[in-house]
């Protein structure tokens, strides 16, 4: 058994003690959740020089001039994180595919002309390479991964799928090692196609061609 296959045996990761996030999408419109103004109630909008003004320790995304404060991230996120960029990155140092895949800490301003959304994404990958700056990418990466965590499935299935919608991100995954689901979410004429996997099959990318991922061999 493998590190992270052992993990996700361990109390509340277990695959099948958490019921299907997916249930968000069945109970859900989804037409009225795209719609829907998810404008934060602003006591006071946080500007992009007061991101950067942050204590060092303090990690947090700016959405909508908003501070959004990260948790540490569990063993099994980290695994997952660490697994899907070394297989995208074998992928594309393979196959000569002229992208980047950059872990976080990164941030990504999605927004290059506007000020008030800096996000940390756990996997952004990144083809045009003009976008990639000294400390961070400005504008919205081709790519975008995320790996869910109990406390924050609303901000992965609802904030930040709208924001990267209208950003422009052309592929999002959201992958729940709760239930063993990959939410794959394809840009096509400003609306997300959303398409679900299981954590038990290959799940195709798009956006690199002939790259398939294969959870099984992260367990």
């Amino acid at each position: 058994m493998t590190e992270l296959a052992h993990h996700l045996e361990l109390g509340h990761w277990h695959l099948s003690a958490v019921p299907a996030v997916n249930k968000i999408h069945r109970e859900a419109n989804l037409r009225s959740i795209m719609n829907y103004n998810y404008e934060a109630k602003k006591i006071q909008y946080v500007t992009e020089e007061e991101y950067y003004s942050l204590p060092e320790e303090r990690r947090c995304e700016l959405i909508n001039g908003i501070f959004y404060d990260m948790s540490s991230p569990s063993t099994v996120h980290q695994l997952i994180v660490s697994a899907l960029n070394r297989a995208i990155a074998n992928h594309i140092s393979l196959k000569g595919v002229p992208c980047k895949v950059i872990p976080a800490p990164y941030d990504v301003k999605l927004f290059p002309d506007e000020d008030g959304n800096i996000v940390q994404p756990d996997l952004s990958i990144i083809c045009d390479r003009s976008k990639i700056k000294e400390n961070r990418c400005e504008g919205a990466p081709d790519w975008i991964i995320e790996v869910a965590s109990p406390g924050n499935l609303s901000h992965d299935y609802i904030t930040k799928l709208k924001l990267y919608r209208d950003a422009g991100v052309k592929e999002y995954w959201i992958v729940n090692p709760m239930n063993g689901s990959v939410q794959t979410y394809l840009l096509q004429d400003e609306i997300f196609a959303a398409k679900e996997y299981s954590m038990r099959e290959n799940v195709p990318s798009h956006i690199i061609s002939g790259l398939s991922i294969d959870f099984k061999d992260m367990e």
